[in-house]
């Protein structure tokens, strides 16, 4: 959505733009407080990673997705998994019917995984994977396949989403209670940085934040108090900040308003470096640099007209290379009706191919640095944003403002506002409230057959016939111990998904010590 954090000035002018002080509030790129990127040369040493979301259906015809993408230009693989594998569900489970492959791939076991990445040597490609109450199982999952291909565990890299606050506060695809939750976060943290040091163990995401109807200012100040929760989770746990702080990264929305969110990638990058120098007193520069994954705004597409979304989307995807994203996703003209087919896939991807090759904006660091409006907006932003940190921290942490529902509620308020806006024709969007068509052309779809969620239930019933159930059922009671300990539940879990166990029963095994939790009502 475009939203405005306050009423702006019809010019900008150095009368109506604060005074920069250049090596404190700018700096050259590569350099604190990394307002202007996070590395010297920016795009002119390497290209932000081009990820298009991809998952559906079975394993074997996300796997052909993923091999298309790759001969089209990707550079690294994002993973879109159903919603059974995102909440601790195998496929057979009552719960999961109607839903098996639908939003994504369905990853019951170290079987399916190893058929998702057949052919692919994980070595050679990155992967992202967008999956946060069952992150520690699927993380082990893609180990047990590199392991399987040979690869060496620090050979492996990617990024795993594992954040799991932003379930709470605006996504809902959350297990167990906060407490045991950020358990499982430290212990991915702690192994991580021992096993897997190219992987990044968390991104910390604003973009279902934004999503969810947060302005631009919210969406930054919630993501950024999810991070110091995280980062203070992982010192009460015991771990350095410079061990971990270096592989943390975070994902972001763009919107549709240009400017506004040039400057809000950085004033995150200026706002992140300072809490971890001057709060958490992080030495290692690589702790202090704000590295992050964009993806365009899918709430922002319609179902109207959808070839128009092509154009929001270069627009969103142009923000996010002006405002120095590490990593992109642009979405497909279709997503609002459906999972996008191939051909609205390869003009997403090729959406990102021309910005980064034809149309000269790589070629410069923070080109836009210096612009009156750019800088004031950059400022205004983190002063809000700061504002906002305050208020959490007055009400004793992110933690406290999630169970009182504060978050909630103002992301509900922004998104009544906007939603406002928009049946009133105050904020205009093309082909739905104004310029519509009368006769909307047909649109081909993907549709995904019926017949895959009975295959798959008959996949999981037949493995779980043809493993050693006993070395299965040992693992998984080794897993229930070690979870009422303070051990590190990461070793446990491989062992189990190694020994075929399924992603429902590694997670029923921790409900059982756990519990699962119950939202309770913000209004």
């Amino acid at each position: 959505m475009a939203t405005k954090t306050k009423e702006l000035p019809l010019s900008f002018n150095p009368h109506n733009t604060r005074e920069i002080d250049y090596e404190k509030d700018l700096g050259d790129p590569g350099e604190f407080p990394y307002t202007r990127g996070i590395y010297p040369n920016m795009y002119r040493g390497r290209l932000w990673t081009m990820r298009q979301y991809a998952g559906y259906a079975t394993a074997e015809e996300s796997n052909a997705r993923y091999k298309y993408l790759l001969a089209q230009g990707t550079t690294g693989l994002s993973v879109a998994f159903d919603l059974p594998t995102q909440i601790g569900l195998d496929s057979d489970d009552s719960l999961s019917v109607g839903e098996v492959g639908k939003v994504g791939v369905a990853v019951d076991s170290l079987d399916d995984m190893e058929r998702l990445f057949a052919g692919i040597p994980l070595d050679e490609v990155s992967t992202s994977m967008t999956i946060n109450a069952t992150a520690a199982i699927l993380l082990s999952l893609y180990l047990a396949v590199a392991r399987k291909q040979g690869v060496p565990f620090d050979k492996v890299r990617g990024t795993l989403q594992n954040d799991i606050l932003k379930e709470y506060i605006a996504r809902g695809t959350y297990i167990y209670p906060p407490a045991p939750s950020l358990r499982l976060v430290t212990d991915i943290f702690a192994y991580c940085a021992r096993e897997v040091p190219n992987w990044n163990m968390i991104s910390i995401s604003g973009y279902h934040i934004r999503e969810a109807g947060s302005t631009a200012v919210q969406e930054v100040a919630f993501t950024l108090a999810d991070g110091i929760t995280y980062v203070e989770a992982a010192l009460a746990a015991g771990l350095e900040i410079d061990y971990f702080a270096p592989r943390l990264s975070f994902f972001f929305n763009s919107h549709n308003n240009l400017l506004e969110e040039i400057a809000k990638f950085r004033a995150a990058r200026r706002l992140w470096a300072s809490i971890m120098r001057d709060r958490f007193k992080a030495r290692d520069p690589r702790s202090l640099m704000l590295r992050f994954h964009t993806q365009t705004a899918g709430s922002s597409l319609t179902a109207q007209q959808p070839e128009v979304n092509v154009v929001r989307t270069t627009i969103q995807a142009l923000a996010a290379v002006l405002g120095g994203t590490q990593s992109l996703h642009t979405n497909s003209m279709d997503e609002a009706l459906a999972l996008p087919t191939e051909a609205a896939a390869r003009v997403a991807l090729r959406t990102q191919q021309v910005i980064a090759y034809e149309s000269g904006v790589a070629e410069t660091a923070d080109p836009l640095a210096g612009s009156y409006a750019i800088e004031h907006l950059t400022d205004e932003i983190e002063e809000n944003a700061r504002e906002y940190l305050k208020k959490i921290e007055a009400m004793g942490g992110m933690l406290r403002a999630i169970e009182t529902g504060y978050v909630q509620r103002e992301i509900q308020e922004a998104a009544y506002r906007y939603q406002k806006a928009v049946e009133t024709q105050e904020q205009v969007v093309v082909g739905m409230n104004r310029f519509q068509l009368e006769d909307e052309p047909p649109v081909s779809v993907l549709r995904i057959d019926p017949a895959i969620e009975q295959a798959q239930v008959q996949r999981i019933r037949a493995l779980r016939d043809r493993r050693d159930s006993k070395l299965a059922m040992t693992a998984l009671d080794k897993l229930e111990q070690a979870a009422t300990t303070d051990e590190n539940l990461l070793p446990r879990i491989l062992e189990c998904v190694e020994a075929y166990a399924t992603i429902g029963e590694i997670s029923n095994t921790l409900r059982r010590v756990w519990g699962e939790y119950r939202e309770t009502s913000t209004i």
